[in-house]
């Protein structure tokens, strides 16, 4: 019986707790806060692909290259496919489309 008044509460306080604790994980594009001398606007933070797209697409581009590379030609295969696919990835990533720049 303990157990389930135990329960019971503690289902009853996640759900009242609930809808306030999902309303603080809320993040707006532009928010204003106000203090008494002044205002001061906070930007939302670029998504994790946006902050790291030059890592990622080089990441990428050696991954896909030194699986390619493995099998066609085993080990050394795999390190060749690796240095072509990071150099492939790198040239598309920094020269033929590089970032632009959204203000």
């Amino acid at each position: 019986m303990k157990k389930f008044l135990a329960t019971l509460i503690f289902l009853a306080l996640i759900t009242i707790m609930m809808p306030l604790a999902a309303d603080a994980q809320v993040r707006n594009s532009r928010r204003y806060i106000r203090n008494r001398s002044y205002t001061t606007q906070v930007y939302k933070k670029p998504s994790f692909y946006r902050r790291h797209r030059n890592a990622i697409n080089v990441a990428a581009g050696t991954g896909a290259g030194a699986l390619l590379g493995a099998f066609l030609g085993g080990k050394k295969g795999a390190a060749i496919g690796a240095l072509t696919g990071a150099g492939g990835s790198a040239l598309y990533t920094y020269k033929i489309r590089p970032k632009k720049r959204r203000y």
